[in-house]
């Protein structure tokens, strides 16, 4: 302990770090906040991801609720076949349909073809 109490003499603000319990709390809160597997660095990371993993869940969540409403409206003949029509392009006998297409959606196909 003789460094320590050359020091406090040297640098008075310095004197506490001569008492043994301070220089073991100190040495706890190091080790606590960076050494150890469960450090403070640690939980961060940790908590940053349980925070992304519940988001995902919300996510997912919504989507169940939106997918299940959709299934039950699929349950009617007359939604199913509204969607297979606009879906799938499925017809009755003896009709037509017309697809039309915008220019800016034929744009995007074509750039992408030349790539």
């Amino acid at each position: 302990m003789g460094f320590f109490s050359k020091i406090g003499k040297r640098y008075p603000f310095l004197r506490f770090l001569g008492n043994r319990y301070i220089l073991v709390i100190l040495f706890f809160t190091v080790w606590i906040l960076f050494l150890d597997n469960y450090s403070y660095l640690e939980h961060r990371v940790l908590d940053k991801e349980i925070d992304e993993l519940e988001e995902n869940r919300d996510y997912y969540i919504q989507e169940i609720k939106k997918d299940s409403t959709a299934i039950r409206q699929l349950n009617d003949p007359d939604q199913t076949e509204k969607y297979a029509r606009e879906k799938y392009y499925m017809k009755r006998e003896n009709e037509d349909i017309y697809i039309i297409e915008f220019e800016d959606s034929v744009k995007k196909d074509e750039d992408s073809k030349s790539l």
